[in-house]
Formats: C-alpha cells, sequence, structure tokens
C-alpha cells in the first residue's frame, strides 16, 4: 500500500537540460562546418571579382599586328596625299559632230594612235571628194596650158604670133599651176577634217572613265547641254605619285631623292619603297604648303589614281640603320609582363585571353615580337595593370 502511494513524480525525465546539452552541440557543430565553407565562398567571390569574371566588362581597343620595316620607326615626317598620274589626258574630237562609234570601256589598256572613237564624218567625206576633184581639174589644166605654151613658143620663134599672146599663154600656165596648189591645200584640208572625226588615244594607257556615249553630239569646246568635250580619260598608270602637301615649317627636313615608304589607306598593312621626285617650286599661299612629289620604286595593279596615301619621309641615306628586314611589331603598350613572362592579350568571346610572346627591340614606338604572334592578329593595345586573362572585356 505504501508502494501504490509513493510519489511517482521523482520517476519524471528532466528534458531541460538535454536539450541545452544538444542545443549546444548543435551549435558547435555548425561553427566548425559552416564557417570554412562561408570563407571558401567568401574568397572564391573575392577571387572572381579580382579576376573581372564578375562585374562590369572593360573597355578594351585592338590594334594589330604588322610586319614593319625598321627603317621606317626613323621617319623624319609623315604627310598625306593622293595618288596621281603624271600623264594624264581627257581625249576629245578635235571636229564637232554626233558620235556614231565607240570602242572602249573603263579600264580598257590603249596603245598610242589607237581609234578611240569616230564622229559622224559624211560632210567631211563630202568635202575630202570635192576637193579632190578641183585637183585632178587643175591637173588636166596644166597639161593644156603647157601644150599651148609649147604651141606659142614655136610660133614665137617662127614670127608667126605676137610676144603678147605667148605672155598670155604663159601667164595662164602660172595661174594653172597656182590653181592646183590650192587644189592640193583644199584637198590636204579636207583630209585633216576627216582625220579629226577619228579620237585616237595620244599615248599609251588605260582608260579611267568614258564621258561620252554613241548619238551624243562632241564637240572641241562643249558649247551647250547636250553636247560633251571630252569623250574619255585616259592615264599612264606608270606614271603614278604621290602628291603631298608638306608644311613650308617641315621643308627643310626634304630633299630631293631623299628615301620614302609610302602607305595607302585603302591597304594599310602594305609599304611601297619610293623616294622623292621633286619639290614644287611654289608655294600654297592659303595653306601654307609646299607640293611634294614621291615616286613609287615598285607598285603593283592595286595602286589606283585618286587613291588616299601618306608618305613616310625616311631619313637620309647616310642615317639609315644597316637593318632592313621587316619584322613583325605592335605598340609598346600592348606588351605587359605577367608572372615573369612577356605577354599580350587577344579577345576571344568577350573575354581577355593571354597569349605568351618573345619580345625583341623596340621600333619606335612599338616592339619586336620575334615569337608567338602572327601578322594581322589583333592584340589589346595599352593594356591596364588590372587586366587578367578571363576577364570582361567590350571592344570599342
Amino acid at each position: 500500500m505504501e508502494a501504490k502511494n509513493a510519489d511517482l513524480s521523482a520517476l519524471r525525465i528532466d528534458r531541460t537540460a538535454h536539450a541545452e546539452a544538444g542545443g549546444g552541440a548543435g551549435a558547435r557543430r555548425w561553427l566548425t562546418i559552416g564557417l570554412p565553407v562561408a570563407g571558401v565562398a567568401i574568397l572564391v567571390v573575392v577571387l572572381l571579382v579580382a579576376s573581372g569574371a564578375l562585374g562590369a566588362a572593360a573597355p578594351v581597343r585592338l590594334t594589330p599586328a604588322v610586319m614593319v620595316s625598321p627603317i621606317r620607326s626613323g621617319a623624319v615626317l609623315i604627310a598625306s596625299g593622293y595618288v596621281v598620274a603624271q600623264r594624264k589626258a581627257s581625249v576629245a574630237s578635235k571636229g564637232t559632230g554626233r558620235l556614231v562609234y565607240l570602242g572602249v570601256v573603263e579600264g580598257d589598256r590603249v596603245r598610242a594612235g589607237q581609234v578611240l572613237a569616230r564622229i559622224e564624218d559624211a560632210d567631211v567625206r563630202a568635202q575630202l571628194a570635192q576637193a579632190q576633184a578641183n585637183l585632178d581639174l587643175s591637173r588636166a589644166e596644166l597639161r593644156d596650158a603647157e601644150r599651148s605654151l609649147g604651141r606659142e613658143r614655136m610660133l614665137l620663134d617662127s614670127n608667126f604670133t605676137s610676144q603678147a599672146i605667148y605672155d598670155a599663154a604663159e601667164a595662164r600656165l602660172d595661174r594653172v599651176k597656182a590653181g592646183i596648189a590650192v587644189a592640193q591645200a583644199a584637198l590636204q584640208s579636207a583630209q585633216v577634217g576627216l582625220e579629226n572625226t577619228v579620237i585616237r588615244a595620244p599615248f599609251d594607257g588605260t582608260v579611267l572613265t568614258k564621258n561620252a556615249d554613241v548619238g551624243e553630239v562632241v564637240a572641241p569646246l562643249a558649247g551647250g547641254a547636250f553636247s560633251k568635250s571630252a569623250v574619255v580619260t585616259i592615264a599612264d598608270l606608270s606614271s603614278l605619285q604621290v602628291e603631298a602637301d608638306v608644311a613650308e615649317s617641315n621643308l627643310e627636313a626634304i630633299s630631293p631623292g631623299q628615301p620614302c615608304e609610302i602607305v595607302l589607306d585603302a591597304y594599310p598593312d602594305v609599304r611601297y619603297p619610293g623616294y622623292v621626285a621633286k619639290i614644287v617650286p611654289t608655294a600654297d599661299r592659303a595653306k601654307a604648303t609646299v607640293q611634294v612629289k614621291v615616286a613609287f620604286r615598285s607598285y603593283d595593279a592595286r595602286v589606283l589614281p585618286e587613291m588616299s596615301a601618306k608618305a613616310h619621309f625616311l631619313p637620309r641615306p647616310s642615317r639609315v640603320a644597316v637593318d632592313t628586314q621587316p619584322v613583325l611589331v605592335v605598340p609598346g603598350t600592348a606588351v605587359v609582363e605577367r608572372n615573369g613572362r612577356s605577354v599580350v592579350f587577344i579577345v576571344e568571346g568577350g573575354r581577355a585571353v593571354e597569349v605568351p610572346v618573345v619580345a625583341g627591340r623596340h621600333v619606335g614606338s612599338s616592339v619586336a615580337i620575334r615569337d608567338g604572334l602572327r601578322p594581322g592578329v589583333q592584340v589589346v593595345d595599352s593594356v591596364g595593370a588590372g587586366l587578367r586573362g578571363g576577364a570582361k572585356v567590350t571592344v570599342h
């Protein structure tokens, strides 16, 4: 009975202390596992931000790796100009008439004396036929006048005619001879007029433009809205030179025969050798410049009249570098040191990519690349200190 009346509350389990003990162990477990994981995550984020994988893309500018001659690094002056043919002509007709034949188009090569076009010539041919007939008539009168003078001479010797009649026969012969000369001159004039209806090439060259078409009226000087003067324009493409304007203040640095390099705006990676052919002995008062003509030493069919060009005036021969072999160069600001090696950066898929290179000597403001890069590859210019491989970049 006493057992039934015993206080069972003493047998109750105290869960409060157990919960407190269990909670402390869980917190310690979270600190043990969670803190290192969080630290690693923070470190990864920091590295990504530092490498540029996160955040805004860095703006960069690209420039090509090009082959240049070391001599170009010593250019004393650079002037802009245009390619101009020194032999160029707008070929026109010396006569007036309607164009009935045109045998060339733009780009055709022609030889000196080649027939380019013809104008209508029916009226000129009629004049030529008339002049020929007049000459034949005068020659027939010449034979009659010579025979008449011979007869009068015989009669005068026999005293069967008077001196006056003989003199008249002699005067008639002189008039006939003069008439023959006039007829020959008229015939020659008609022949020249017929030749003037034929338009010929004045020299060997290439047709640049076609200014008239068959059916149009051409004249030596176009006098109306419906008449043309020049039929075609031709140029001798073997006489191309660059005409550049040089400021008067820089003229002292240029002399005839000075070596040059010519760079066409259409082909910036191609250098054509040249030299100063002539310094035009007059200045442009409005621009304060003097025209300098730079001749090509050699060029190819890509060089065309009126192309924009730049002439690099190189040092005079006594100061020209001995090494003239072309080398591959990039701007000096494109080569940087990363982890003890020289690298350049290219852009692939919107990210910067490190390319190890073997850098050589300085060529002016550029650096020669001996290995690791090909001509024409676009590299990042003006590489910043924070640019790394894999960084997001945008080209501008």
